[in-house]
């Protein structure tokens, strides 16, 4: 029904009243005013004594609405039309509950547990939009308070999530935060813990009050799988985050790295509104940031921050530097050098053009050497006495973090100045020399040292040289004294001292008794004994004192020892790995590295692997001589050792493959093919081209499977990326191996193992998705999992994963649209599970897994390749007979029913569209017992769908030929055929793009044109409302 607008105009302005049924049919229109509406009609509520008759009819039209599940706009309009006029009479009614308010209330309370998912729908979209219509301070009565309540606790557990949500929403002015018992707030929590809907979990984050007791769901819900449920976490309590080391910890580091509409709202609303509670100081935002044990952390808060900052405010906002730029060293705190060494890569990593500001808080290169080595040179060297003090450990742990830092900052300097590069290498030598640079700073000092050198050859030099310094420093020799000797001496020493004594006594008694003669020969006497006296002082004077002679002496403290063993790993990591061993090295190898093997120390044992693994990648050669040394340290030493030779073993196999473990080479060898009846119990192949030997890839495969059985976390972790790594790129294919990885992923003992399970599930995705070779593993490892699985015993964690799962998993894994080659995306690895399956089914027909193996046949995508298709029926008819559980043949029958339909619909398009094409015509000929290719005529070459057939059968045609390849026992026979499938293709496609006519312009339709075409779509309940009033 039509009604004239402007007629509509003039009686609503006339009467100042208009027919319920006229209001609602006005309001369906989103151009019309809703308050002229509400005015209208309230006027005419107000003019009737009796309002049960208006209350009826009303509620009548209202009907015609809340049927209508759909979000159609003419329906949502009558909604907002009812709650407008529903609402409008608390604003001039002294009672709190007006009579139609209440009456409304009372019927859709009535209707909230109707059958129809609609109008239940309705019902609480329309309570939702009646109590946030009305004032903030408006009252209702408090049985219907709890009525209302009491319908929408039970709606926020309806089945149909779009109900939830939106008695989720109605529930938002009754909850009350401050109640520790408010069933809302229960609901509410209960909802975003336990619901699947990511749009309910979405309605309750955007609705739901903050308070002490909701903050940690709130928070929780930041790790929520949803990307649009994460964001409104971060929107919603922006303003209610406290600053505490637990939010950081928890929650920005995953934040800063999350979606980058996530990272949007973080960077938009969350950092500037904890800056603005910090009055806009970012130095205490770092310190609530706990930057020593979060450093990444507040890295990317900085960059975060810096990146929403405008470059005239980033050099307002820098640090207080004094006059040569720089932070006065008794000013240096953890999170003033962070800030500082943030924003100056932020501005480095602006290019030319951040050159200047860069300038402006950073000194030139010579200063900042001497800056960085005076406090370098101050950092103290603990005692073991001195390390038991907590207060002097947390000091110098607080110095090194300093430290790292402005050594990072030499990253930032500008070094294209000689002075100032030279000055900043020798810093960097000479504090790499010194014994009291703490460890931690070594491999550090090492990394910064060696990007200023770019040459190997140079970098290999001078690190070897640091290295022989300290682990052989020059000492001044002294000639040890001869205990003998010295006694001796001293003893002839005190007999002279004596005699002079004795002389000079007896010199005084003759010139007192006048004898002058006597006296004469006593002085002569003493002048001698004094004499000698000072002759062996001198002799004594000389045996102590040290022989200028320097020496050096080898060190071999497990300290020396780590030190020099973290200077050679970071050199061997920064080397090219085209780098071919120096006899530098070699010496560094022989002199440094296989003697720290046998260490006791285990750090000295840990870097010297990390060592010998990573020399090893240099040559193949050494690699070859120490391969079975690291296969002994993976199995026998320390965790943390195990497995970084587990990690060499892996790189080398990863760049070298399995015929490192040959010393004589081997021809390629093809891939075993592909075939349904392939035996299941094939022990896993190690692939390299075929150049490892058999028995010792299978020693390596047995030893890291037994790794995976590992009661070590890490150990178990590790062996699963490697082989990952190793499946991925070839080195070795498996099913059985792929099977293993399967398995491990779904067991439960992995779920608290973030590492393995990211890294397995990434790498299930990219390998099946990169050839069709990978997804025949796949496929061949489907059956053994299975089998796995069902006879898991009842104590095992594989009982309790979900075979239904697995299966979904391994059936995506395979499907065709996985293969990034699209043209071989009709090459269909689906066919030949189906016939596994199908084997499956026949062999045991009362097996309990028949099911799930009915299912599994359901849920392929098979090629339309004809043969394959009747091959498969057959199969099926065989399994109609012998199977006798209902649900599985009623699966099966309705699997044959969809075959038999597709065969039907392709024999009947090849008799009606396809006849024969004489592809021999030019005089070629082609070998046709072995091709069966389907006919197409020239004159079925002139639209675009006979176009499209051409390519679909040019498809078909090499579809048939990679899935029947097997069959040829000689390679020259299926090159051949090959060549004649190649010839027809290009005999089809020629004609089928000259044949193809041009495209006629078309043209386009005007706006008015499309308004009215969409306006058609629409839904208009006048249709009904009519419908109802002819047949009344």
């Amino acid at each position: 029904m039509c009604l004239n607008v402007f007629s509509l105009e003039e009686k609503m302005t006339a009467d100042n009243a208009i027919e319920i049924k006229e209001a609602f049919q006005r309001a369906q229109k989103g151009h019309n005013n809703k308050a002229k509406l509400v005015a209208s009609l309230k006027s005419r509520y107000n003019k009737l004594e009796d309002k049960t008759l208006f209350h009826e009819e009303f509620v009548h039209y209202l009907k015609y609405a809340m049927i209508v599940y759909k979000r159609e706009p003419t329906v949502e309009n009558v909604i907002e039309f009812v709650a407008k006029f529903s609402t409008s009479f608390q604003y001039d009614d002294e009672e709190d509950d007006h009579p139609f308010l209440s009456f409304i209330f009372n019927f859709l309370l009535e209707s909230h547990k109707a059958n129809s998912h609609a109008v239940r729908f309705r019902v609480c979209q329309l309570i939702n939009k009646l109590l946030g219509s009305m004032a903030e301070n408006a009252q209702i009565d408090d049985d219907l308070f709890d009525q209302i309540h009491q319908a929408m606790l039970i709606r926020v557990t309806d089945k149909f999530p779009n109900v939830r949500i939106q008695a989720a929403l109605a529930m938002t002015r009754l909850q009350q935060p401050m109640d520790p018992d408010c069933p809302t707030i229960d609901a509410y929590m209960m909802i975003l813990e336990n619901d699947s809907n990511a749009e309910v979990r979405r309605a309750v984050l955007s609705c739901i009050a903050m308070s002490p007791r909701t903050l940690p769901k709130v928070l929780k819900r930041t790790r929520d799988i949803k990307e649009n449920v994460r964001k409104l976490a971060y929107q919603v309590p922006s303003h209610a985050w406290k600053i505490t080391l637990f939010t950081i910890n928890m929650h920005l580091t995953m934040c800063l790295h999350d979606a980058e509409a996530v990272r949007e709202v973080v960077c938009a609303r969350l950092l500037p509104a904890w800056l603005l509670r910090l009055d806009g100081n970012v130095v205490e935002l770092l310190h609530k940031l706990d930057v020593e044990n979060c450093a990444q952390t507040a890295l990317d808060t900085l960059r975060a921050i810096f990146t929403s900052t405008p470059a005239d405010e980033l050099l307002q906002n820098k640090l207080q530097l004094d006059n040569r730029k720089l932070i006065p060293l008794d000013s240096l705190s953890c999170e003033n050098v962070l800030y500082w060494r943030a924003l100056c890569e932020f501005i480095k990593a602006k290019g030319d053009e951040g050159d200047e500001m860069l300038e402006q808080v950073l000194p030139d290169a010579a200063t900042y050497a001497d800056y960085l080595y005076g406090y370098l040179k101050a950092v103290p060297v603990l005692s073991e006495e001195q390390r038991a003090d907590f207060n002097q450990l947390e000091l110098v742990m607080t110095k090194e973090f300093i430290s790292q830092q402005l050594i990072h900052l030499t990253g930032c300097l500008d070094t294209n100045e000689e002075g100032g590069r030279r000055r900043v290498l020798t810093v960097l030598q000479e504090m790499l020399a010194l014994p009291q640079t703490p460890p931690s700073l070594v491999s550090l000092l090492t990394e910064k040292l060696l990007a200023l050198i770019p040459d190997d050859h140079r970098r290999t030099q001078t690190v070897a040289e640091i290295i022989s310094d300290v682990r052989e420093p020059i000492m001044e020799a002294s000639q040890p004294m001869n205990e003998n000797e010295s006694r001796k001496q001293q003893v002839q020493l005190a007999e002279v001292k004596v005699r002079i004594l004795e002389a000079k006594q007896a010199l005084e008694d003759c010139i007192t008794a006048q004898e002058f003669s006597r006296a004469a020969e006593l002085k002569d006497s003493i002048t001698g004994l004094e004499n000698h006296r000072n002759q062996i002082i001198q002799d004594i004077a000389e045996s102590s004192q040290p022989a200028d002679k320097e020496i050096r002496t080898e060190k071999n403290d497990p300290e020396t020892l780590l030190r020099c063993l973290t200077m050679c790993a970071e050199l061997l990591k920064q080397m090219n790995i085209k780098t071919r061993m120096s006899p530098t090295i070699s010496a560094l190898m022989s002199s440094l590295i296989l003697p720290s093997i046998a260490n006791a120390h285990p750090a000295v044992r840990n870097m010297a692997v990390v060592c010998l693994g990573t020399c090893a990648l240099h040559s193949k050669e050494l690699a070859k001589t120490h391969m079975v040394l690291l296969l002994q340290i993976a199995q026998l030493d320390e965790v943390k050792i195990r497995i970084s030779a587990l990690r060499a073993v892996i790189d080398l196999l990863l760049l070298f493959g399995f015929q490192l473990l040959s010393d004589r080479p081997a021809t390629q060898t093809e891939r075993p093919s592909h075939s349904p009846d392939r035996q299941e119990d094939e022990t896993p192949a190690a692939e390299d081209k075929g150049d490892a030997p058999e028995d010792s890839a299978q020693s390596i495969l047995i030893m890291l499977s037994d790794f995976l059985d590992s009661e070590v976390s890490d150990l178990r972790t590790e062996t699963a990326e490697g082989l990952a790594k190793l499946m991925y790129t070839g080195r070795i294919s498996s099913a059985k191996m792929l099977s293993r990885l399967v398995l491990l992923w779904y067991n439960p003992v992995t779920e608290d193992d973030t590492r393995l399970r990211h890294c397995l599930g990434v790498f299930f995705q990219l390998y099946a998705r990169e050839s069709r070779a990978h997804q025949e593993v796949v496929e061949e490892c489907f059956l053994p999992t299975i089998r796995t699985l069902m006879n898991a015993p009842a104590t095992s964690p594989l009982a309790e994963v979900d075979i239904n799962n697995v299966v979904e998993l391994l059936v995506e894994l395979t499907r065709p649209s996985q293969i990034k080659q699209l043209w071989l995306s009709e090459v269909c690895v689906h066919d030949y599970l189906a016939v596994r399956v199908c084997g499956e089914m026949l062999k045991d027909p009362t097996a309990p897994e028949v099911r799930l193996y009915a299912k599994t046949l359901s849920n392929l995508e098979l090629s339309t390749d004809g043969t394959i298709r009747k091959d498969l029926l057959t199969l099926l008819q065989q399994i109609t007979q012998v199977v006798k559980d209902r649900i599985c043949l009623r699966a099966v029958e309705k699997m044959i029913d969809q075959l038999a339909d597709s065969r039907e619909q392709a024999e009947l398009l090849t008799a009606s569209a396809l006849q024969p094409l004489d592809v021999n015509a030019d005089g070629r000929h082609t070998n046709s017992s072995n091709l069966h290719i389907h006919r197409i005529p020239t004159q079925a070459l002139h639209t675009h769908h006979h176009f499209r057939a051409v390519e679909m059968c040019s498809i078909l045609c090499l579809t048939r030929f990679i899935c029947s390849w097997r069959q040829f026992s000689s390679f020259k026979r299926i090159i051949s055929y090959y060549q004649n499938v190649v010839k027809w293709i290009k005999i089809c496609l020629p004609l089928s793009y000259s044949n193809v006519p041009e495209s006629v312009a078309v043209a386009r339709p005007s706006r008015k044109a499309k308004i009215a075409a969409l306006e058609k779509t629409k839904l208009d309940l006048n249709a009904l409302i009519n419908q109802e009033a002819n047949m009344s």
